[in-house]
């Protein structure tokens, strides 16, 4: 759909725009962060395996943190991925003997609050910091709609749902500008058709199939690596 082209267009250019904007003012009184997510995907919904955490295919992604205290900072995110499912790798005796399979590519646009257990204070440079985080926030997700017909899965169109992310992770300031975290994150998203269980067009609607009153999952686990730059903020009380 044309709209849909058009949001996606729209938060690629905002997406650089940010990123542009946070270069020009590295003298700002924060510790920002920026780098990478490297990890793995898996399909939660009523194609496949049912397991919760199991990578299957690569996930990568970019990310961009402004820690606004030493127990919280302002993260923003874009992740894309494939995600898959097989019936025959179901330990569900109905699914394997259905035997449905479905790929699907899904680009997230995420931005939240990621939130520390203990402070994160990247002003002390030669203390070693470890913490356990957990973030949340508002998630749009773009995904192919797609049908399944005569036991094969087809595409029919581009759409996007809201999704909400639930991430817990740890991380730990490895070398003085580098921190290494490890995340683990479900996200419930609003839609029944990222494996074409439940079609959006009306034409296919007589070929749904599964649980239809239980919305689809996905879960990105993996790495993430930042490197932080600009001022050390003193994080004073006022």
């Amino acid at each position: 759909m044309l709209y849909l082209h058009a949001i996606f267009n729209l938060m690629k250019r905002i997406l650089v725009l940010f990123f542009c904007l946070i270069f020009q003012n590295v003298l700002t009184a924060q510790i920002n962060e920026i780098g990478v997510f490297l990890g793995g995907s898996n399909f939660i919904g009523d194609v496949g395996k049912t397991t919760y955490v199991s990578p299957e295919k690569l996930a990568i992604g970019i990310l961009y943190k402004w820690n606004k205290s030493p127990r919280h900072s302002y993260r923003f995110s874009y992740t894309q991925s494939t995600i898959i499912g097989n019936d025959l790798d179901s330990d569900v005796k109905g699914r394997v003997e259905r035997g449905y399979t479905f790929k699907n590519e899904i680009k997230e646009f995420s931005a939240g609050l990621e939130f520390n257990f203990f402070d994160f204070n990247l002003h002390e440079v030669l203390t070693r910091k470890v913490t356990p985080y957990v973030y949340t926030g508002l998630t749009y997700t773009f995904y192919d709609e797609l049908y399944v017909i005569n036991g094969e899965t087809k595409k029919d169109d581009r759409a996007g749902t809201l999704v909400i992310p639930m991430i817990v992770g740890v991380k730990s300031n490895v070398f003085e500008n580098i921190v290494l975290g490890f995340e683990v994150g479900a996200r419930y998203t609003f839609t029944d058709n990222l494996d074409g269980s439940l079609p959006k067009n009306g034409n296919f609607e007589p070929l749904k199939f599964g649980n239809l009153n239980s919305k689809d999952w996905y879960v990105f686990s993996g790495f993430t690596i930042t490197y932080t730059f600009t001022e050390k903020p003193c994080y004073c009380k006022e």
